[in-house]
């Protein structure tokens, strides 16, 4: 398989947030498709962290497309996006669910589970079974260790509202393949 060229990133963060899913996240031995994610612009989205302006936190929303923007919440855990638009213009696409497909050995003695369907269906659930935390803030998917492949498959997806937030929450932002098990929540 092939990485995601920085091209692919450079887009609308809708677009990319849906055409994210049937794609393979890898880190390591880890590999997992794409089934769930939520897009998030800057200052016309008030779910966004660069809906008011650059902060040390966010800044990595307005970098080169295709970087890791990597934070904590909630206190205990990490959140998986991925920067789009062109460099300058703040978005970036939570990954908030896959499917385990390798690796699974590591994702579950991470998560202590031994539930498969409940591996790694949630961003915080996904990013413990991969290992992600602060050291991947900031990475370049398009040539570090942590990336997505390209696959070829054309999902149905369905289209709702995001969740777990609470300005911006009846925005149609959250993208998801209609029937696969590994989905956050219906």
């Amino acid at each position: 398989m092939k990485r995601l060229p920085r091209s692919f990133y450079a887009r609308k963060t809708e677009k990319v947030a849906k055409d994210l899913l049937g794609k393979i996240l890898v880190l390591g031995e880890c590999r997992g498709k794409i089934v769930e994610t939520e897009a998030y612009f800057g200052p016309n989205d008030p779910a966004s962290h660069a809906y008011r302006k650059i902060t040390k936190r966010n800044q990595i929303m307005f970098l080169k497309p295709g970087t890791c923007y990597v934070y904590f919440t909630y206190g205990n855990h990490w959140m998986l996006n991925v920067v789009t638009e062109k460099e300058g213009i703040p978005g970036a696409t939570l990954i908030r669910a896959v499917e385990p497909l390798e690796g699974i050995k590591i994702m579950k003695r991470r998560r202590g589970i031994k539930n498969i369907n409940n591996l790694t269906n949630g961003p915080g659930k996904l990013t413990k079974a991969f290992g992600i935390n602060k050291k991947h803030n900031g990475l370049d998917t398009v040539k570090d260790e942590i990336f997505i492949e390209n696959y070829r498959e054309k999902p149905r997806i369905h289209t709702t509202t995001r969740v777990g937030i609470k300005m911006g929450k009846n925005m149609p932002l959250r993208f998801y393949i209609r029937g696969n098990k590994f989905i956050s929540r219906k």
